[in-house]
């Protein structure tokens, strides 16, 4: 079928989603039995919809998560010591427009991964952007874009991002020159964008872990102060999967 010119011109002024939306109504019968204002509400309506989807696509794709989590997804069940309350808490993101952090810690395999995504999944979905980072690779790339020019920018780029997950701390040593490029880092986003942690150390490691003593206080101030810890305990989740689905 041909397409209507009126959809056409909707195409070309950027109104994809109430174009289609027109197309539907066409094809709908009795939908003449709308008046003019009931109609263009429902194309109104689709074209929002249809940008917002638009919005949480691209946000998801620039967000990098390593995990399809969705809040929903998060199991409140297993004995890993997740205080409910607070978790449906974290669901409605006011802690991301607050500044606040979250730090989880557990041993390998316990889900802080999935943990962290599908909470960067829901922030994503209340409009937030979000980045996941590897912190190993995050200092690598500082450390490469220090040598091509880009040191600046992609500081900047890191900084200024409303949710930044940085995943694996603990995993790579730091020197005290990576353990001044974390504090500047943290120092630009304290207090006014957020952070989530996942680490195998407990918090009370993170100093010792840390190259550089009088850094090292400096970073935990930024990262712990306002921040809601969640230690996850129990066996490992991809162990008990196996053990379920050998396959």
């Amino acid at each position: 079928m041909l397409s209507h010119p009126t959809s056409q011109t909707l195409n070309a002024l950027g109104l994809s989603g109430m174009a289609k939306a027109l197309e539907e109504q066409r094809a709908m019968q009795g939908i003449e039995e709308l008046c003019f204002e009931e109609r263009l509400a429902l194309l109104i309506d689709r074209e929002k919809l249809h940008r917002m989807n638009r919005r949480l696509t691209t946000r998801l794709k620039k967000a990098k998560l390593r995990h399809a989590a969705c809040f929903e997804d998060i199991d409140l069940h297993s004995p890993r010591g997740l205080d409910k309350t607070l978790i449906m808490s974290l669901g409605s993101c006011s802690w991301v427009g607050k500044g606040h952090n979250v730090l989880i810690t557990g041993a390998t395999g316990v889900g802080k991964s999935f943990l962290a995504c599908a909470l960067a999944h829901k922030a994503c979905l209340e409009g937030f952007d979000a980045l996941y980072m590897r912190l190993p690779r995050l200092m690598e790339d500082l450390l490469i874009a220090k040598a091509d020019g880009r040191y600046g920018k992609l500081m900047r780029s890191f900084a200024k991002t409303p949710l930044l997950v940085l995943d694996d701390w603990g995993l790579a040593p730091m020197t005290p020159a990576t353990c001044r490029e974390l504090l500047e880092l943290l120092e630009d986003r304290h207090g006014r964008y957020s952070t989530i942690v996942t680490s195998q150390l407990p918090v009370t490691a993170w100093h010792e872990y840390l190259a550089d003593a009088t850094v090292a206080d400096a970073i935990l101030d930024r990262l712990v102060h306002n921040a809601y810890q969640l230690n996850l305990k129990g066996e490992s989740m991809r162990k008990m999967k196996s053990i379920i689905d050998p396959n």
